[in-house]
């Protein structure tokens, strides 16, 4: 998020200018936010993210949107766009506009150095409360690393970390797999990889 718009508006006022807006805007709270551009590598990461993805799932009852995709976060009243959503099987939408995703089973955002802090941190804590969400995956732009969380039956997030081109991600909730090396593929990375591991949060 960037520099705040306009304070205390409606969620219905928000929605009707943001279908009309040339650009994002984040709503939490009554604040809008206007959503900042991202750089070549995150674009590219995306992409392959979302080919990826899109490629292991065409057959079967699961929808991956890209960052155009609004989900609302009910309990928080957050509207915000992940770099990517996946939903098995039938999609909510808050309305017949059907552009906020109310049930997404997985969300993945590529880190950004202005966002960081925000995706690890407070948007964490309110994507934990929907329901439906099975498992978050961060991944870094700049180096080869990604932090998959998986909610567990007792509530708590399980963290596996990846940090080497030669590992894969399982991600069991939409039975996909993320090799790293596709997943930054036409991508200059800064730093040398290095191994991961498995911790709860």
């Amino acid at each position: 998020m960037s520099a705040l718009l306009k304070p205390l508006i409606s969620p219905r006022d928000y929605l009707a200018a943001e279908r009309t807006s040339v650009i994002k805007h984040e709503y939490h709270a009554g604040k809008v936010y206007a959503m900042a551009g991202a750089s070549e590598r995150h674009n590219l990461i995306v992409v392959n993210l979302v080919a990826l993805l899109h490629g292991q799932l065409r057959r079967r009852t699961c929808t991956v949107y890209p960052s155009d995709m609004r989900v609302k976060v009910v309990t928080e009243g957050l509207y915000t766009y992940p770099d990517i959503s996946v939903v098995c099987g039938a999609p909510q939408f808050e309305d017949e506009h059907r552009d906020t995703l109310l049930n997404p089973t997985l969300i993945v955002e590529v880190l950004s150095p202005s966002t960081e802090n925000y995706d690890r941190g407070r948007k964490f804590q309110s994507y934990r409360s929907l329901p439906s969400l099975m498992e978050y995956v961060l991944v870094a732009q700049d180096q080869a690393h990604v932090e998959h969380y998986i909610r567990q039956p007792d509530g708590r997030w399980l963290l596996a970390e990846y940090s080497t081109l030669a590992a894969t991600v399982r991600i069991d909730a939409i039975g996909c797999e993320l090799a790293l090396a596709d997943v930054y593929e036409k991508v200059e990375l800064d730093s040398s990889e290095s191994s991961g591991g498995t911790q709860d949060v």
